[in-house]
């Protein structure tokens, strides 16, 4: 180990990627002077025992995700963009929970098929072992601004064509009212962070090394039938999730 507490040569991960999340972390913390602006290259390689051209990598990397940002002659600088606080509770609605945070908001289709359901995904949906379910990859913007993207079960014989309905108004909500569902409710969930993964890297615009908040739910109807399965990921330095309670 060299330099600051956390940098393993021989770990297998990229030393910039290594030094990028050390800057993520110290950007929470004391790592900026008053207005933002972070240390120097040569300082940085010193404190974390690289060399520049190591840390200036790692830098370029967060200035592309847009967690610093560099000016000519100036420096580099922590881009201090409010997290979006999202709710999770009995009716996680993404439109409603960001009213006020942002402007615009919608949801994008990115692809879906449909397939046999995985095992996991029939349990969760109490459907026969091999039933048929649609599945909806989709991408949520918040003002152009990836901020999670999602990869969603329904069962096909009931939803049929859900996708193009989603499509049309970017809402899963107002999706479900074509099949006579004016309501439904979030049974489970649970939450884990995770490193982005290629598909997190591109669709979220994110850099190497970034974290996701991955959130694993189950949404029923009123009558308590499960009518969505969904794994959801968001970038952890856009968004902050707030739990509440669950179905009452």
């Amino acid at each position: 180990m060299s330099g600051e507490a956390g940098i393993e040569r021989r770990s297998g991960v990229a030393l910039w990627r290594q030094i990028a999340d050390q800057i993520r972390q110290g950007i929470a913390t004391e790592l900026g002077d008053q207005n933002g602006r972070l240390p120097t290259e040569i300082a940085l390689a010193e404190r974390f025992g690289v060399n520049r051209h190591t840390v200036r990598t790692a830098i370029q990397a967060l200035v592309q995700e847009g967690v610093l940002r560099a000016e000519q002659g100036r420096g580099t600088f922590i881009e201090r963009q409010p997290r979006l606080s999202y709710p999770i509770g009995p009716r996680t609605r993404f439109s409603a929970g960001l009213e006020g945070q942002a402007r615009e908001r919608r949801g994008n289709l990115l692809d879906h098929a449909y397939e046999e359901a995985p095992a996991a995904v029939a349990e969760a949906l109490e459907l026969a072992p091999g039933a048929r379910v649609l599945r909806l990859e989709t991408l949520a913007e918040a003002d152009g601004r990836p901020i999670s993207r999602a990869r969603s079960y329904f069962d096909a014989k009931r939803f049929a064509g859900f996708e193009r309905h989603f499509a049309r108004t970017g809402s899963i909500t107002m999706a479900y009212r074509h099949f006579n569902v004016s309501d439904y409710l979030r049974r489970s969930t649970a939450i884990s962070a995770r490193h982005a993964d290629s598909v997190d890297l591109e669709v979220l615009k994110l850099a190497p090394g970034a974290i996701v908040l991955v959130a694993i739910g189950l949404n029923v109807d009123r009558s308590g039938k499960p009518i969505q399965f969904s794994e959801t990921r968001f970038s952890a330095d856009r968004v902050e999730l707030q739990v509440g309670g669950q179905m009452p």
